[in-house]
């Protein structure tokens, strides 16, 4: 079952990059260049030692899942109930909110949602509520006029209306969705419901107003969630922005990442694809280790300016031999 809303460019992403969390990663600044240094080797033994990677051939994710839904406590009680029409696009409960207002305070506490230049969101009401509650603007200002990104008591969240104002954009991308077909909880509205309930959400890459994706009698096999996940990173690729969250489902994330890390040492690929609990946010690097990111760094600088005779003195020494210097023991 393919999902086919985003066309993507012919690129190579899963033999040439890697996705490392960012924990294993040390960020160094000189006046010159910044760039990445990695606690994976691509063809060598995994505890072989640092790599090293150009910092504009690197986007920083943010990954969470979102937080707890009706859907999730009723399939604790028995799995059974994941086949309720009743969990139809299951909303968050009371306690998911609680979740959702923890990691909004720890993202502004630590300064990541000044950085983050856009969210994108899985398509379902879940994940948009955990988005805009955690990455949404703060209250309305006197005599701003603004869409909100979720009107009050949206999928009867009893909150009041959540501000577009000084927060980075929001985009639903289907890419990102949970499995696909059987559990109506996975099922989600049409775009023009949601346009309603999230007016300053960017709907524009969802091609069909009905859900086509969903089947009520095909779960989407565990192999292409994964397949599914990876060409949603591909796709992240083409798009400029460097640092991004991306609110989604335990699945697509599991699956996703499980793909990944396999030239890593074991308890860096456990780091990576273990499952996600409810409104966990989990950061990690995707590098491009072939030449797929196009952009040019933001941050090198050419150096030799005004021009000048600079030559390191071991060049000047291979273009003057005859000029011997001090023997090298």
């Amino acid at each position: 079952m393919a999902v086919s809303s985003i066309n993507l460019p012919s690129i190579r992403f899963w033999s040439s990059s890697n996705l490392i969390p960012c924990s294993e990663f040390v960020r160094s600044r000189s006046r010159a260049s910044r760039v990445v240094v990695c606690s994976s080797l691509s063809g060598m033994d995994s505890t072989a030692g640092p790599a090293l990677f150009p910092l504009h051939r690197c986007k920083t994710l943010h990954l969470v899942r979102h937080a707890q839904g009706i859907h999730n406590v009723e399939g604790e009680k028995d799995h059974k109930a994941y086949l309720s029409p009743e969990l139809f696009d299951a909303q968050l409960t009371p306690l998911g909110w609680q979740q959702v207002d923890n990691l909004r305070k720890h993202v502004q506490k630590t300064g990541l949602s000044k950085r983050i230049e856009l969210v994108i969101t899985s398509p379902l009401l879940r994940t948009m509520q955990t988005a805009v509650g955690v990455f949404g603007g703060d209250g309305y200002a006197d005599g701003v006029d603004a869409l909100p990104l979720m009107v009050a008591n949206a999928g009867n969240s009893d909150r009041s209306a959540i501000s577009s104002l000084n927060c980075p954009p929001f985009l639903a991308v289907e890419l990102c969705r949970e499995h696909l077909g059987v559990h109506p909880c996975d099922k989600r509205r049409t775009v023009s419901e949601y346009q309603f309930l999230f007016p300053a959400i960017d709907f524009s890459l969802m091609e069909n107003d009905e859900d086509i994706l969903w089947k009520a009698d095909i779960r989407e096999p565990n192999d292409d969630v994964g397949a599914r996940g990876v060409e949603f990173i591909k796709w992240l690729w083409t798009r400029k922005e460097k640092e991004i969250a991306v609110v989604t489902h335990s699945g697509f994330l599991y699956h996703t990442l499980s793909r990944f890390g396999k030239d890593c040492h074991p308890m860096v690929q456990t780091e990576i694809s273990k499952h996600f609990a409810n409104c966990e946010l989990r950061s990690v690097v995707v590098v491009d280790r072939s030449m797929i990111g196009s952009d040019p760094s933001a941050t090198n600088y050419p150096g030799k300016i005004p021009s000048g005779l600079d030559l390191p003195s071991d060049i000047a020494q291979e273009k003057h031999p005859e000029e011997k210097g001090p023997k090298t023991v």
